[in-house]
């Protein structure tokens, strides 16, 4: 259990270090009005995709009722994640580019404006097609552990 523990810390540096990285550009130009949205996003695509692919490796291995809980908060995740795009993209048409980073003036570049629209999107549309496969995924494991007594 200490290693997949250790191993958990290490995949949360992972994502800060990715989080960091992708929001770098954005943050550096000025106070990002959707930052903690596009966080939130990233890190839960990174975090659910995780807990997809890498189950077995994780501290949920034996926590059924743990699993259970993930698919029971599943659609009240989907449904965070949908009202995040939503909201900025509805800022966006709106407000257009002008305020989204206060005091950048730099977000009339085109590189800079295509570059967020595109991150924003990605992850929140990752992260929602992840929160929508990670009750299958849990079901899943549920079942094998059950049945089989394996992951």
């Amino acid at each position: 259990m200490n290693k997949k523990l250790a191993l958990e810390l290490l995949w949360w540096i992972i994502t800060a270090f990715l989080t960091m990285g992708v929001l770098f550009p954005i943050i550096t130009e000025g106070n990002y009005h959707f930052l903690w949205p596009n966080v939130f996003l990233i890190v839960t695509f990174v975090t659910l995709t995780r807990y997809i692919f890498l189950l077995q490796h994780t501290f949920l291995t034996n926590l059924e009722w743990l699993k259970a809980g993930l698919i029971l908060l599943a659609p009240i995740l989907i449904f965070l994640l949908v009202q995040e795009i939503n909201r900025f993209q509805t800022f966006i048409d709106q407000y257009e580019w002008q305020s989204v980073i206060e005091g950048g003036a730099a977000v009339s570049t085109p590189g800079l404006s295509k570059y967020i629209y595109t991150e924003m999107l990605f992850f929140g549309v990752a992260g929602v097609i992840s929160a929508a496969l990670l009750p299958i995924r849990m079901v899943i494991s549920i079942w094998r552990k059950r049945n089989f007594g394996t992951e």
